[in-house]
Parts: C-alpha cells; structure tokens; sequence
C-alpha cells in the first residue's frame, strides 16, 4: 500500500511544485536511503536488476532515493534536476492470467520491478517528460511480472504500478498494466494516486495498442473505442478498493482545503496529510490509538488483526523550486511519519550522511526478492531502525497502549526541530544557490550536506531525549 500525491506551483504556498508519497511495506522491511554519483558506461554495458539483465544507458545522472534493504530501486527518489518519482502497487486484469498461467505450469517472463524503474527513470531523465518516456519504453519492452516482495512468491508478491513523476514546472500520472501503459498529464492544481487504477476517459496518451489490446480481451466495447475507460478496462474488479479508494480520497479532501486557502498547500501541509489517521471525519479516527488502527489510513501501522500489511516505511515531501535562488530539497522521514521527523535532503549535496543510507543486521544488498532468505532487523548505526525502535518504544506493546501519551512527548521535541528547520532552510538554499550559480559547486555542497549532517544530529539528540523521558 502507497499514497502518492502532488501540488504544482498555482496552488502551492511556495509557487513551487510540491510532490508527497507514503512507501507503505512489511513491517520488517527497512528501507534506508541510497545515493549513487552520475556515472558514464561504454557501448554494450548490461545492467543487472532483480528479474532481467538491461543495456546500460550511456550516461547515468546523480540520483538518491528511499530504497528497501534488498532492492536496487527506489520507493521514491529524485535526480540532479529535481525530477522526482513516488509508485504505488496496482492491481489489473492480466496479474489475473499470469497468475493462472504460473499455477498450470507455464511461468511468464520476468519483468522490471516497480521500484527499478523509478530509478532507471531518474537515472536516464533530465525532465518529468524524458522519465516517463524512459520509463514508458521499458515498460512496453519488459513488463512488470515478478515478487516485489521479500519472501513473497512470484504469484502473491507480484503487482504492477502507478506513478507520479514530477519536475520544477509540471507532473504526469503514469499507470501500467504489464507490458501496458496510459498517462494523464497533470496540467493545474493537484492530483492523488493510492493502489487503484485512477485514469479513466481522461487519458492524455498512451501506448500504441492499449485499446485494441483491450477490445481483444474482451475487457472493452468495441462501438464504445472514442469513450474509452483505462481503468474500467483494465482494473481487476476483484481486488478490493476499500483498501484505496477512502485513502485516495481523504488525500484528495484535505489538499482541496489547504488549497483553498488563501496560503494555499505547503510543506506543513503535505506532512500534515501524510500523518492523517482519518481524524477530524464522521469517522473519528482512530478509535483507540493510531498503532491499533481501524482502517487503512494514509499514516499506516502494523496492525494486531493483520489487515494492515505492515507500516509505512517511509515518507517524503519533495519541493522543486522553478528559480535559480532555490534547490530542490526532500524532506524525508523514516518509518511512520506521525512518530517519525522529517529531515531535509539535498541532491546538490553530492552525498548523503551513512547514518541515513544504513540497513540493519541483513545489510543493504542488491537482489531478487526470492533470494532474500530473512527479515532485516535492528542494528546500531541505521536512522532507519533507530526510528522503528522509537516506534516500538511510543507503541509500549502490540496494542498500543502507551501511544496517545508517548506520541505527544515525541511530537513535542520533533514539531519543535522540523519548524525551526522550515524557517532555516530558505536562507541555507539561497546561500548554497548563490554559490552554485557563481560556479562553485563543490562550496555549495558543502553547506547542504554540513546542514544536513547537523539536522540528523539534533534528530538522534531528540530520539535520546524522548527515550529517557519515557523512562521516568
């Protein structure tokens, strides 16, 4: 389960697009940042992803990403030209007949995982336009087949994927149904995705045979070709929407507030949203505490019943200036944002603090999910499982009983850093700009990562302070 949505620049506070995604994923399944330098290839360079062996591009742009411990993708990610990408899994009518074909015998080819082609998109796009079309191509070439899962087998881990890709002046939504795919460029005010095909007669393009690929399948009308419906044709009607469809909307609700408004959507804003357990609706969420959750909501924890799936594992809210006194910057959290601090990361840093980029006891690995024998766990030195412990800490046991009191405690000390950081970081971005534009990038970078690596540091002294207060 995934929440991806965006503001573009008419109805953001910063006249800057604004992009927000919730990774959602097993409750073991760290996923720390990862950050690669641009790089260069030679002709006939392969490169190796989970399932299938690809041609390496010619020219790799710098790139990081919220990226699972064994995966060599992203959940989310952003490139040296503030391109920025979050998915969601979904599920459409051909997972149904692959799925059939594997249980009598006949496996399907292997395809790119979701995750892979967030990176490979931003790896190989300098714009929102050039990711999608990479993306796009690699879709019709490879498909999607394939667990995306650790420990999940072929048929139940595998899901095909919708996106939101953006840069500094516009966004498209991208929705694939294996070899398949159709976009919808986001043209003014804001858009949501969650795990349910969302484009319908309001395609802006597609690939070559979408429709008459459907037609053949018996999945569309053939007299109905000029009202062609994308997700009614190809959205597996027997997968559950409730899972969805109440999270897309609530998303959909409350940027339709903040932007009506006369400050219309903001950072505070998107974290906001991304934290949101159905409070302040009819539905009065949550019932008892946020870890012992009624429903699928936007901020999702491990439930006791098991119908959660596990937690958010992460959380972003990316802000893509349109000006050359700005940089892009990721607020990034780790683990459910309502327990978790949102810290803000820089492309132009040129790097990334280890502390971020560490997994637990299994390590940061690249490999099929197949081949990951077991679950990561804690170890010292990873922001990510210092954050999954905290919330183990503020959760007291399985029911959540020490939530509601541990969480204002946390929320206090954390609040109190991320609104001092938001009134900062205009005058780090502008000071490091300067320094970019007069051509001294290396000084720039500097001053990111060192402002960076300062923020993780008051965060761990926020953990540390929370921690001992819980033990009085």
């Amino acid at each position: 389960m995934c929440d991806t949505f965006v503001a573009l620049s008419d109805v953001s506070a910063l006249n800057s697009v604004i992009l927000a995604k919730n990774s959602d994923r097993p409750a073991f399944d760290c996923q720390p940042m990862a950050y690669h330098e641009a790089k260069t290839f030679g002709d006939g360079e392969k490169l190796q992803l989970a399932y299938v062996s690809i041609d390496q591009t010619g020219e790799r742009y710098r790139t990081f990403g919220s990226s699972p411990y064994w995966c060599w993708g992203y959940e989310e990610g952003m490139n040296e030209f503030g391109v920025t990408i979050g998915n969601e899994a979904v599920y459409t009518k051909d997972l149904t007949e692959n799925a059939e074909s594997e249980e009598s015998g006949k496996p399907v080819d292997k395809g790119i995982l979701g995750m892979e082609l967030i990176r490979l998109g931003l790896e190989r796009g300098k714009t929102a336009e050039e990711a999608l079309d990479v993306m796009a191509k690699l879709v019709e070439a490879y498909g999607q087949w394939g667990s995306g899962v650790p420990m999940s087998d072929t048929v139940s881990g595998s899901y095909n994927n919708s996106y939101i890709i953006a840069d500094k002046k516009e966004a498209y939504i991208l929705e694939t149904a294996g070899n398949r795919w159709a976009v919808r460029k986001v043209e003014k005010g804001y858009a949501a995705i969650s795990n349910e095909v969302s484009i319908r007669t309001d395609m802006t393009s597609g690939c070559s045979d979408l429709i008459d690929h459907a037609i053949k399948k018996g999945w569309w009308p053939e007299e109905k070709w000029d009202a062609f419906d994308f997700a009614k044709a190809y959205i597996n009607q027997n997968n559950p929407r409730q899972l969805s469809h109440i999270r897309v909307q609530r998303a959909r609700q409350l940027l339709s507030q903040a932007a009506g408004r006369d400050e219309k959507i903001g950072v505070t804003d998107m974290k906001r949203i991304l934290r949101d357990h159905y409070e302040d609706t009819f539905l009065e969420g949550p019932y008892f505490n946020a870890s012992s959750p009624d429903f699928l909501t936007i901020c999702m924890h491990d439930s006791p019943a098991g119908f959660t799936w596990g937690n958010t594992a992460s959380s972003m809210v990316a802000v893509l200036p349109d000006n050359d006194r700005k940089l892009p910057v990721m607020w990034w959290a780790p683990v459910v944002p309502c327990c978790s601090i949102y810290i803000p990361l820089f492309i132009d840093a040129r790097g990334l603090p280890e502390y971020l980029q560490k997994a637990g006891t299994f390590g940061k690995t690249m490999c099929a999910p197949s081949e990951v024998d077991c679950e990561d766990t804690c170890k010292e030195g990873s922001f990510w499982w210092d954050m999954r412990s905290l919330l183990d800490e503020i959760n007291g046991n399985a029911d959540g009983d020490t939530y509601e009191q541990r969480h204002a405690i946390v929320r206090s000390l954390f609040d109190e850093l991320e609104n001092r950081w938001l009134a900062e970081i205009d005058a780090v971005e502008m000071r490091a700009a300067a320094l970019k534009n007069d051509g001294k990038v290396q000084e720039a970078a500097d001053i990111l990562y060192a402002y960076t690596e300062k923020c993780v540091g008051e965060a761990q002294e926020a953990i540390e302070r929370a921690k001992k207060m819980f033990r009085v």
